[in-house]
């Protein structure tokens, strides 16, 4: 029987999902291939600050701009320090594994797509990337699938976990689906939930609440990519498309959602107290 030939398409940070392809007996890896460019879009300066203070506020904007001086006054900052070791780390897996590694600048150059054509894959992975174009999605054979934090079509978009906050839901989606030019509208081939309780010993920190959040629910997005990618390798595979007027596509909070959604964490508090003043005891 032939393998289902695969390539990963990822910003870094792949290597457990890396691992556990290599254990399905009927698919064969033929690239690894790490966008190296995360942040593809360059903004002048005013529409710089225009967005900080649309999605930060103007304290955050200004704090920010204090912390470039002090870079400059030779103060470190690394930001995407983390970014870029997580890249070299995948590269340096993928190599010690005999799976072939290409760093690239940006998928959608002649030079990039070219190079992904030449790996002949049936089916392309994709693992935390920018939006990609129907020009590098439709490489593989099939086309391409990936893994989405979110409850498709009701939550599409992002970011995962603050707007089923925002919303008081009880759960988080996990979805794998194919790929296409609408973020998040391809057909599904397997997707699962997980409850949703948020832990006010966070207090109204739920930037660190949604970060370990997301952290713990990456084991449950591997298992659902390599289930998916056995399933499509086996000829198992049963799609279901998305009726996408049934959900929202969602968008970065801006600074006005993100105090929202303090205040209703903070009413949400106070209504689970006075519950528990009047339980019996």
């Amino acid at each position: 029987m032939n393998k289902l030939r695969v390539i990963v398409l990822t910003h870094g940070d792949a290597e457990s999902l890396l691992l556990e392809l290599l254990k399905i007996d009927s698919v064969e890896i033929a690239g690894v291939f790490i966008e190296t460019e995360v942040n593809r879009r360059v903004y002048g300066l005013r529409e710089k600050l225009r967005r900080s203070i649309r999605y930060e506020g103007y304290a955050a904007t200004v704090m920010k701009g204090l912390r470039l001086l002090a870079r400059r006054n030779g103060s470190p900052v690394n930001v995407s320090d983390q970014i870029r070791e997580n890249q070299r780390a995948l590269g340096k897996l993928a190599g010690s594994l005999g799976v072939p590694a290409h760093f690239l600048s940006n998928y959608h150059t002649e030079e990039s797509i070219a190079l992904m054509r030449a790996a002949e894959a049936d089916l392309g992975i994709v693992c935390g990337t920018n939006i990609l174009k129907e020009s590098v999605f439709k490489v593989p054979r099939i086309g391409s699938i990936n893994i989405h934090q979110g409850l498709a079509p009701y939550y599409r978009g992002g970011p995962p976990v603050f707007w089923e906050l925002y919303n008081d839901e009880r759960e988080v989606g996990v979805t794998v689906h194919f790929v296409e030019s609408k973020v998040d509208t391809g057909e599904i081939i397997i997707q699962e939930t997980l409850p949703l309780v948020y832990d006010y010993s966070y207090g109204l920190d739920y930037e660190t609440f949604i970060a370990e959040y997301r952290a713990r629910m990456m084991n449950h997005c591997v298992r659902l990519m390599v289930g998916a990618v056995s399933m499509i390798a086996s000829g198992a595979a049963q799609t279901r498309p998305q009726d996408t007027s049934l959900g929202t596509r969602y968008r970065l909070p801006t600074k006005r959602e993100k105090d929202e959604l303090r205040r209703r964490l903070r009413r949400r508090q106070r209504e689970i107290g006075a519950l528990q003043d009047f339980a019996p005891r």
